[in-house]
């Protein structure tokens, strides 16, 4: 078991829409993220998209005065679809590289509501948690209920015997950012005691580390 009462972390990484959402209140929460990052003197990490609440979340925290770092694809960032990043810009070749270089970065995670994307790297991250690869807390804004389905989906898969009681603790939960934060400063991450045995260093002639440092 690792972790102590509180983490002490400065670079978060959020996951979310490119699209406001239907109501206001989607936006309102990427805001108040955005402002309660730079007001916890905490540096934010995301897509790297202006649009949506990407655009919300990362604005207000480099208005706030949070650092802020975009990481996105060429292939995305051609052509002006997602418009100008907010802050500096880490162009990269794949997703693969894109979520790998999050995970670098990150102290911690956060998602707020989203498609298709959003929920792509919520459970990349929690697989890559359930695995070893990482220890890092994972968080849902549970904005108006939004995530409520998808907790029901993994208690089912815990009733299921489809994943075990330590792997749903990975999903840490709040309704207002504040909440969420200092869930992720309290998290102790609890092992799956069957994949502990895993050794990711196996077969490596030589362990390689790449050259991400963020200037933060």
């Amino acid at each position: 078991m690792e972790g102590t009462s509180t983490r002490q972390f400065r670079n978060i990484c959020v996951f979310c829409g490119s699209q406001p959402g239907k109501n206001g209140d989607f936006v309102d929460a990427a805001n108040n993220l955005g402002k309660m990052l730079a007001e916890r003197k905490l540096h934010l990490i995301y897509g790297g998209d202006s649009l949506g609440l990407m655009g919300c979340v990362s604005t207000a925290a480099l208005v706030g005065g949070s650092q802020v770092l975009g990481i996105i694809p060429q292939a995305l960032a051609r052509g002006n679809l997602t418009g100008k990043t907010v802050g500096e810009v880490q162009h990269v070749f794949s997703m693969h590289e894109r979520i790998a270089n999050m995970l670098s970065h990150a102290d911690a995670f956060i998602a707020l509501p989203g498609g298709l994307g959003t929920l792509e790297e919520i459970f990349q991250i929690a697989s890559w948690a359930h695995l070893n690869l990482h220890k890092k807390p994972i968080g849902l804004l549970n904005v108006n209920n939004f995530f409520d389905e998808l907790f029901l989906f993994l208690d089912k898969a815990v009733e299921c015997q489809f994943i075990s009681q330590a792997t749903r603790k990975i999903f840490l939960s709040a309704s207002t950012a504040n909440e969420l934060l200092d869930k992720l400063k309290t998290f102790v991450y609890e092992p799956d005691a069957v994949l502990t045995q895993i050794d990711w260093t196996v077969g490596e002639s030589k362990k390689r580390k790449l050259d991400l440092t963020l200037r933060l």
